[in-house]
């Protein structure tokens, strides 16, 4: 069993940053490959970039790329979205998974979930 704790969720205008962060208690973070997702309001959820459980892989959703990096700091149990050059349209929700397996861009294919972070980008 895994609890995960999104934050650093806000409100930044186009074109600023923000960096999330995802704090795991209960198994250790090695354990799990660990992903982010986003779901506007009146959409489905939305793959946006994970990392394998040996942290040597990445992927990321095609709106993302380029924009946003995954990381993370096994000592801290803690993954990081680290988004810069924010668009409007990055509005949403923000969701750390766990995932007990491999690399997965469907959200059903994630064991554990947070209660979720709202980023917020004006224009």
């Amino acid at each position: 069993q895994v609890q995960l704790v999104e934050s650093g969720g806000g409100l930044v205008q186009a074109g600023g940053s923000l960096r999330l962060s995802c704090t795991t208690s209960g198994r250790t973070q090695g354990s799990y490959a660990m992903g982010w997702f986003r779901q506007a309001p009146g959409k489905e959820r939305e793959f946006v970039a994970a990392f394998s459980r040996s942290g040597s892989s990445t992927l990321y959703g095609d709106s993302v790329k380029g924009r946003f990096t995954i990381s993370r700091d096994n000592a801290k149990n803690t993954v990081f979205l680290q988004m810069n050059s924010l668009k409007p349209e990055d509005t949403a929700v923000y969701y750390c998974a766990a995932r007990i397996s491999g690399l997965a861009q469907s959200p059903t294919l994630y064991n554990y979930w947070g209660q979720g972070t709202q980023v917020t980008v004006s224009s």
